[in-house]
């Protein structure tokens, strides 16, 4: 007899879950049900991608990610541009200048070398391209079979310049949410690059540094509230966490959204909603209204911002949720992921 699996995992399992990893509502569930209690302290209660913290004079941003992506080969990048880009970052939506960064390879016997080498390649030219060094690291190399390949680990720090405050919390009704760039382009990329699918697309990764794209943004308004990059669990995911962080309402514009053809497409013929498809080369901007259009006036200089458009705005204080006003006028919640849609998709 076949066995079936359910999409929506059980949420009171006492085993891990591929729904763990999804970015999603059991993610959440797992940060605070078992890491928070462990780990509580006020860095960690920043509810970031990474923690804000004071050494002598000067603001430290610390970040760390961890990188299992299937197939480690795709359209646009590899395991290793994608491990540097992310930390990268993350710890520019800190409102910090990356420095250095460490990296941990745990490698499967078995591996080509010459697979190692390209991604150690790609790894060096994408810290070129960012400015980033990377200054330390460990090797680790398990049994054929108990590792798929390879997965990667990188951590960062990064200066966070005087007078420069991103925080969730600071996210209030009069933001809008602007989108850098277009929506599930990553995911979608990665998913066409599994032969088990049987599905092309002529899509390529957004994997990119976008640290040059958001320092410039920062050096020219200073009333930016919050800065994220919507990877796992996507643009739904993410606007729901800083939503429930800052409790504030949230409301989407559908035909606003950057989605392309293509995503749309393939979304639509595997049963997905691009809203909860990781993206690798988007940042989402909580601001002032009234500095929106200077704000796409400065990420529209670059190659990464030029779609860079105004998504939806905050409208209430008080209780957390997202909406979204549909193409037909009416609204819908948009939620959490709650199972796992995408597995290792990054």
């Amino acid at each position: 007899m076949k066995t079936t699996h359910c999409s929506i995992p059980f949420t009171d399992s006492d085993c891990v879950l591929l729904a763990h990893g999804s970015g999603g509502r059991m993610t959440q569930q797992l940060i605070n049900d078992i890491f928070y209690p462990a780990f509580q302290n006020p860095l960690l209660g920043q509810n970031h991608d990474g923690c804000v913290f004071p050494i002598g004079n000067n603001r430290i941003a610390y970040s760390t990610d961890s990188f299992v992506v299937d197939p480690i080969f795709f359209p646009g990048g590899d395991i290793g541009d994608l491990a540097v880009n992310g930390t990268v970052n993350d710890l520019a939506c800190c409102g910090a200048h990356p420095f250095y960064l460490t990296v941990g390879f745990i490698l499967e016997e078995g591996l080509p070398l010459k697979y190692l080498q390209r991604i150690v390649h790609s790894m060096k030219e994408a810290a070129e391209i960012a400015g980033v060094q990377i200054v330390t690291g460990d090797t680790k190399v398990v049994e054929r079979g108990k590792c798929d390949k390879l997965f990667i680990n990188t951590s960062g720090i990064g200066v966070v310049p005087n007078g420069i405050q991103i925080s969730p919390y600071r996210v209030q009704p009069g933001d809008v949410v602007i989108c850098s760039g277009p929506i599930g382009v990553h995911g979608i990329t990665i998913l066409s690059s599994r032969e088990s699918l049987g599905f092309e697309t002529n899509l390529k990764s957004d994997t990119v540094s976008l640290n040059n794209m958001i320092e410039e943004l920062l050096n020219s308004i200073e009333e930016v509230h919050v800065l994220r990059d919507p990877t796992r669990g996507g643009v739904s995911g993410t606007l729901n966490e800083i939503a429930q962080t800052a409790e504030i309402g949230i409301v989407l514009d559908e035909p606003a959204l950057p989605i392309p053809d293509t995503v749309r497409g393939a979304s639509e013929m595997l049963g997905l909603d691009p809203l909860y498809i990781a993206n690798e080369g988007v940042v989402l901007i909580c601001l002032p209204e009234v500095l929106a259009e200077q704000a796409l006036s400065i990420l529209h200089h670059f190659p990464e911002g030029k779609k860079a458009t105004v998504i939806g705005q905050v409208v209430e204080k008080g209780k957390a949720w997202v909406k979204m006003r549909t193409y037909y006028g009416g609204y819908r919640i948009v939620d959490m992921l709650s199972g796992e849609q995408l597995p290792r998709i990054c």
